[in-house]
């Protein structure tokens, strides 16, 4: 049920409020501002019913305290005071409604309801704009593959759960649509789907992004925000890349984990937020626990459902399909009127290894459309570097497998040499994504003393 922070003093508006609210609202009361300073509060309150005859010295500058308190919370205000410019300069501060005493149950009822219903909206809409122009149908998931069938059907079951879930693969399988389709599948549906990435993002501002932080926290909290896990409230957080999580902001996010509560950097308040979690990690998470890089007790908490998604390599049979998808999309968004991929450029693309899964084959589609002038991709359009073609780890490790490992190190070393070790452009030389260029890096240990001073 929503909650509702109520100030009033008087006994019978008390009683009358109490009549018409309980059984539908959590109605917390406060007899003076004062008392508020003196609670803590457990949850963030939906509305704010405030009396200014109950504040000492009733007015727009106590109004706009309350409302510094209440953050975006809308506030409706009662009052004795039936003045038209007083009642006009308490909307300019941001009242969402004035209430003149006395009043009915039913009208503050009414009041009530559209203040929520105002609140919400606003709240949909945010999340409309941020909102991907994806579709998670799950029938519409390409999965040809034995090993995608067992995927989607731990995919259905886990989606009507409400449980921690972890889902690990390489970098650009899918990890974060699959998170997605997850959550619109769900009971949580109709509220937000949040995405955070844990990588190449500095702890405190990482911190602040998940629980946000009050005005004054650090240099640049100018103002309250709320962080990314309680804009999910009702809804899911999705964290990618959790092995880039430092120890110390591990501690914080396994107590939010358990309890489901947190503080606001720079702030004493704890707060309550019922969201449901998936985790996405492209590293070995037992293996770090075992390193001592990841805790123990943390993985246990999310590792509670496991999805692993298998690289583009291990699904053969969902090459073909996922290309011409990928090719109907990248058609739409261009207005290129390519309509059909021959066979012998499909053969070159089984034939890859697909180091950057997906995500690579999304980028040679859309190259391949650019450069073809008929209405077929044609295989002399497919450009694949197949110097940089990952060798599985499971593969022989013979002759052949080595000289590929080698040429493959050679041709990275080289691109960040070229580059001045400036990673971006590294991976553009390269043909591949940024995030596929650090797995990679990561793979083959390549250090360089620039990065360690950027990090310090």
């Amino acid at each position: 049920m929503p909650g509702i922070l109520i100030v009033e003093n008087d006994p019978a508006f008390q009683k009358l409020l109490q009549d018409y609210l309980a059984s539908s609202y959590n109605i917390s009361f406060f007899h003076s501002v004062k008392d508020l300073g003196r609670v803590t509060l457990q949850n963030e309150f939906d509305l704010g019913i405030i009396d200014l005859d109950a504040c000492e010295s009733g007015g727009v500058e106590v109004f706009k305290i309350l409302s510094g308190y209440l953050n975006d919370t809308p506030i409706i205000v009662t009052s004795d005071k039936d003045d038209p410019d007083w009642i006009v300069s308490l909307v300019k501060a941001g009242a969402f409604d004035f209430i003149a005493k006395p009043y009915s149950g039913e009208k503050i009822r009414l009041a009530i309801r559209r203040a929520l219903e105002k609140s919400s909206l606003e709240a949909e809409l945010d999340y409309l704009r941020r909102q991907q122009d994806v579709v998670y149908d799950l029938s519409k998931i390409i999965a040809c593959s034995p090993s995608m069938k067992s995927v989607m059907n731990l995919v259905e079951k886990f989606s009507r759960t409400d449980s921690n879930i972890l889902i690990t693969g390489e970098t650009g399988t899918g990890k974060s649509y699959l998170a997605g389709a997850m959550h619109f599948n769900s009971p949580r549906k109709q509220k937000p789907f949040v995405k955070i990435s844990c990588a190449n993002i500095p702890e405190t501002l990482l911190e602040s992004e998940l629980f946000g932080h009050e005005r004054g926290a650090f240099t640049d909290a100018v103002k309250t925000r709320k962080g990314r896990i309680q804009q999910a409230r009702g809804g899911t957080v999705f964290l990618d890349e959790i092995g880039e999580m430092s120890q110390s902001l591990q501690s914080r996010f396994l107590q939010f984990v358990e309890e489901k509560t947190f503080e606001r950097l720079g702030g004493n308040r704890t707060i309550h937020s019922d969201v449901r979690i998936i985790v996405a990690t492209n590293q070995d998470l037992s293996r770090m626990v075992k390193k001592g890089e990841f805790r123990q007790d943390l993985y246990f908490r999310l590792n509670v459902l496991a999805i692993h998604l298998p690289g583009l390599r291990h699904r053969q049979e969902c090459i073909e399909p996922l290309a011409r998808c990928l090719l109907e999309r990248i058609c739409r968004t261009s207005r290129k009127n390519v309509k059909d991929i021959a066979r012998d450029a499909i053969d070159l693309m089984k034939r890859y290894s697909w180091p950057g899964n997906i995500r690579e084959l999304a980028n040679v589609i859309e190259r391949a459309v650019i450069l073809e002038s008929g209405s077929t991709i044609k295989g002399n359009s497919v450009h694949l570097d197949l110097e940089l073609s990952v060798i599985p780890e499971h593969d022989d490790s013979g002759e052949n497998s080595k000289n590929l490992y080698q040429s493959e190190y050679n041709n990275i070393t080289r691109a960040l040499e070229k580059n001045l070790w400036v990673q971006k452009k590294a991976a553009r030389d390269l043909g591949i994504s940024p995030r596929a260029l650090n797995y990679k890096i990561k793979k083959f240990g390549i250090t360089h003393w620039s990065w360690r001073k950027h990090k310090n």
